[in-house]
């Protein structure tokens, strides 16, 4: 449809018309087994049924056959035969589940990011879905997942509208709290948070999704300056901005919006085109125009973009596009999907401890699988929300295959993820303990027993533990992020008898793990995330020496909880702890270091590389210019590896306090034992820009540092300066 003939649909158009385009509601409210219930879910929503028959977009409904239906039904109604949106929270896969998104942030490989939003795209695709939430942790990242789902087209076979969430500020909770009070300066929220987003909207992102939290003291959501001036003007996004699940009602909440009436004002002149779960829009717009409160020209104005958006995605011409109950069982959770999944998989886990233990060795041996992981299907994460456990592969399946038939292998579980009597807020209904850990939660000395006489037994020990699956993830915020207790008793317990363990770890957050590296018996840590449907695969892969662990710690693990927020791009201080730890009046714990247990870029291979000094083209570099930083990386260890070569740089003087290193660059280069190869990084005037507090973008003249190694830990560096 021209632009022409939009404007004449959108003049052509009644104010509440215009005005439900502007509502999301829930899938499940059109899916009600009757009547009575669907008007319970309006009434409990506040939304009339006229504007439900008209709404616009609907959450939370993932298969073909069911949005068929909805949307026949639905068009039907609409005075202008309008088609639905159909959006989804498609975070880390459809029905394809790649790793945890911090996981894949820890592959530092963002074409791979790439290939597999690309895959969740097309599942969601043949579902009948238009648009897919998903959050996003860094600037290369965010970009590639955008292209990723939106391809060069979104309107194209197998692509889909990217929205990019929440914006903005929401990972600065005080206290770590989810939904909480954020306080940022405005050039660490320009510097540090506004990144990811800037990247994922210059990749053409259609859609960005609000955040729950205040900026300047004001709710995101009704954040005029924040949408307005930052999104829309200084970002030039000209896409759809929607509210977050209920955010709108929940600037009452917040004391900054006197009743849904209010709220309603504030959002629309904030620029949020579309109410998510709601009936502020809906209940309120039509009176606040009457009134003379809001234009509604700023009505048109969103009605318009949420039209543009299904016209870009050639809805008008096909509103059922993609939708295809055939195609979504021949398409979705192929072998070559699956493959993908493994791979990333395998990318992703880091390894942080290796005694020479792993990968383990063929031929005869005993080895026990102990933990509640080791023949457990939840590894998809609390926010797969499309995704089925049932199609995960455990690592008792992947093992029994995997090793040799010399090997012998055995497993028992010894405790559950998490016991019944931690009580944890919405794990009562959902704890694998109900299936899985029954028997485990009836006899629990019995299994625990079990596990220590087990691992007697073994020559090895694999102690798959860590969090349980709902443990992280939204609404899962906690002061303790130590291994549940009950594991950290098995853990106690399994190494008192046996001196070869390795602990694979699954997490959703960095843990805080000192306990289990310091322990002498635990050999070796791999860190696995909440790696997907194909999990246990690529853990057994990485395990045996099939693969290599590929990731590089993407958040630093804190040595205790009291550094946190610890991070590698800090500022320095006035008062320095380094080069004066013997001495008193400096920025240092007194009973801890500053420095992290596991460091931003750090992870071991089954290989051992080393960095040559680093050298530059040159020792000024000018605004139009370029100088080459480059590094030799020699594998010295005895089998094929690939290391992460990392380039930092530190604006050494600044008008105002810049981090000590930011990280600017990276290369994945795999070598054969004994290979070297030089490894080459540009560095340019426009690499050197900063945020200031205005928001302006630029870099100032004067002493730049750079260094290349293999973690942000790096120490060696060559200087230059930028001349004007």
């Amino acid at each position: 449809m021209t632009e022409e003939k939009l404007g004449k649909l959108l003049e052509d158009m009644s104010l509440q018309e215009k005005i439900d385009q502007m509502l999301q509601t829930a899938g499940s409210f059109y899916l009600s087994v009757s009547r009575e219930a669907l008007l319970g879910n309006i009434t409990a929503f506040g939304i009339p049924q006229a504007d439900m028959d008209e709404a616009g977009s609907i959450l939370g409904t993932d298969d073909a056959k069911s949005l068929i239906e909805i949307q026949k039904r639905q068009m039907a109604k609409q005075p202008h035969h309008i088609p639905m949106l159909f959006m989804m929270d498609v975070i880390h896969g459809m029905r394809t589940i790649f790793p945890m998104p911090l996981a894949q942030a820890a592959t530092f490989d963002p074409e791979l990011a790439e290939k597999c939003a690309s895959v969740s795209a097309g599942e969601a695709y043949v579902s009948g879905l238009h648009v897919a939430f998903s959050p996003y942790l860094a600037s290369l990242m965010c970009a590639g997942v955008v292209r990723g789902f939106q391809g060069e087209d979104m309107g194209e076979s197998g692509k889909i509208c990217a929205c990019v969430k929440h914006f903005a500020g929401y990972g600065g909770a005080e206290g770590g709290r989810d939904y909480n009070t954020v306080q940022l300066s405005h050039p660490t929220l320009f510097d540090f948070y506004l990144r990811a987003y800037r990247a994922g909207i210059a990749a053409g992102a259609g859609m960005v999704m609000t955040s729950f939290n205040t900026i300047d003291d004001k709710p995101a959501t009704t954040n005029e300056w924040l949408m307005r001036h930052v999104l829309r003007e200084q970002m030039s996004f000209n896409g759809v901005l929607i509210s977050d699940f209920g955010a709108i009602k929940e600037t009452v909440a917040h004391g900054t919006s006197e009743d849904e009436k209010d709220a309603a004002r504030q959002a629309l002149t904030a620029g949020v085109d579309i109410d998510m779960m709601t009936g502020c829009y809906a209940a309120n717009l039509a009176e606040l125009v009457k009134e003379g409160k809001v234009s509604e020209k700023l009505i048109d104005e969103a009605v318009m973009r949420i039209l543009r958006l299904k016209n870009k995605l050639g809805l008008f011409e096909n509103p059922f596009r993609g939708a295809d109950p055939e195609k979504e069982a021949k398409l979705q959770l192929t072998p070559e999907n699956r493959a993908l999944a493994e791979k990333q998989a395998e990318e992703s886990f880091v390894l942080l401890k290796n005694n020479g233990i792993l990968p383990l060795g063929a031929g005869p041996q005993k080895i026990a699988f102990i933990g509640p992981y080791c023949d457990n299907r939840n590894m998809i994460s609390s926010w797969a929300v499309t995704g089925r456990a049932d199609d995960t592969v455990t690592i008792r399946e992947a093992a029994e295959k995997a090793f040799e038939k010399g090997a012998e292998l055995r497993f028992e579980y010894g405790v559950p993820t998490l016991g019944k009597d931690q009580n944890y807020k919405g794990f009562e209904e959902r704890n694998e303990a109900d299936r899985i850990f029954a028997d485990v939660e009836k006899n629990p000395q019995k299994h625990m027993d079990a596990a220590v006489k087990l691992a007697s037994w073994a020559d090895t020990v694999v102690l798959c533990i860590g969090e349980h699956y709902l443990q992280s993830g939204e609404a899962t915020s906690r002061t303790d992020i130590t291994l549940p207790k009950r594991q950290k008793e098995l853990l106690s317990r399994v190494t008192e008898v046996n001196k070869n363990v390795v602990v694979v770890l699954f997490s959703g957050r960095p843990l805080v793990i000192r306990d289990i590296a310091e322990n002498p018996a635990v050999q070796a840590i791999l860190e696995v995330w909440m790696p997907g449907t194909e999990g246990g695969s690529a853990i057994v892969n990485v395990l045996t020496g099939k693969a290599e662990p590929g990731g590089r710690v993407p958040m630093s693990f804190p040595y205790c909880i009291g550094q946190i927020p610890v991070y590698y791009n800090h500022f320095s201080t006035g008062r320095p702890a380094e080069g004066h730890e013997e001495e008193r009046f400096f920025s240092e714990y007194r009973d801890a270091p500053n420095d992290p247990l596991y460091e931003f870029g750090f992870g071991l291979t089954y290989s051992d590389f080393e960095v040559s000094e680093e050298k530059l083209s040159g020792t000024e570099l000018t605004e139009n210019g370029t100088i080459t930083a480059l590094a030799k990386v020699r594998n010295i260890g005895s089998r094929e590896g690939t290391a992460v070569v990392q380039l930092y740089i530190q604006d050494v003087v600044g008008s105002q306090a810049r981090p000590v290193k930011e990280l600017k660059g990276f290369r994945r280069v795999t070598l054969a034992s004994g290979e070297e190869k030089e490894i080459c990084f540009a560095v340019d005037e426009p690499m050197l820009r900063f945020y200031d507090g205005e928001g302006n973008f630029r870099s100032e003249a004067g002493e730049f540092r750079a260094f290349i190694g293999l973690s942000s830990r790096v120490k060696k560096s060559a200087a230059f300066r930028l001349i004007r």
